[in-house]
Parts: structure tokens; C-alpha cells; sequence
């Protein structure tokens, strides 16, 4: 019980790690601290940033080769853009408007018939 206590534990200091900036972590930084990023993931987003400047959201580092939005989503709360800045929450809102879209492109139920005034 002591032991499965302990694994517990330790579990919650490496699930609760420090943000990253990932416009200014080398990277072996960025392998440590996100989820489903390897080496060669985080040396891919350090040259893209090299050829094509900052990160300013998700939706742009989901054009890294090898990162997509699963992994981006996964990391969500782990990335900073700038000193503090927390992630842009556009790819939020465009799930949020599919969403929305999605919903409203539906048909009515058949089975409800509209009454219209005469």
C-alpha cells in the first residue's frame, strides 16, 4: 500500500510540470516537458521556428510535421507563447463553431409536425 502511495505520488509532480515557452526552449526542453514529443518532434518544431519565426498559437504548430492536433491539444496547457502568455484559444473556437455547424445542419425530427397560424 506504501509503495502504490509512493507511485502516486511521484505520478502527480510529472503530470503537474512547468509550462514550457515554446518559442524560446531548446529541443531537449521540449522532448521533457511535452507529451508525445520526442527528440526528432522537438528538433522538427525548432527548425520550423527557426524558418518560419514564432509560435503564436496551436493551430501553428500543428503545421510542424509530425505534431497534429492531438498531440497540440494534449500539450495544450503545457505551452506558453511568450513570457507567461498562455496558449490562444482559437483552435477552442473552431471546435466550437464545427460544433455549431454540425448541430444546425441538422434536419428537424420528422415525427414534430409545425403548426402554422392561420
Amino acid at each position: 500500500m506504501k509503495k502504490l502511495f509512493l507511485v502516486l505520488l511521484l505520478c502527480s509532480f510529472w503530470v503537474s510540470a512547468e509550462p514550457i515557452n515554446i518559442n524560446q526552449a531548446d529541443a531537449e526542453a521540449i522532448s521533457t516537458a511535452l507529451t508525445g514529443v520526442g527528440p526528432k518532434k522537438a528538433e522538427a518544431i525548432v527548425q520550423y521556428r527557426k524558418e518560419h519565426g514564432d509560435f503564436k498559437s496551436l493551430k501553428d504548430l500543428e503545421a510542424v510535421k509530425g505534431i497534429g492536433e492531438k498531440t497540440a491539444m494534449a500539450n495544450e496547457k503545457n505551452i506558453l507563447f511568450g513570457d507567461g502568455v498562455p496558449v490562444p484559444s482559437d483552435t477552442k473556437t473552431e471546435k466550437t463553431e464545427k460544433a455549431g455547424k454540425a448541430a444546425s445542419a441538422e434536419k428537424p425530427d420528422k415525427g414534430k409536425s409545425e403548426v402554422k397560424p392561420k
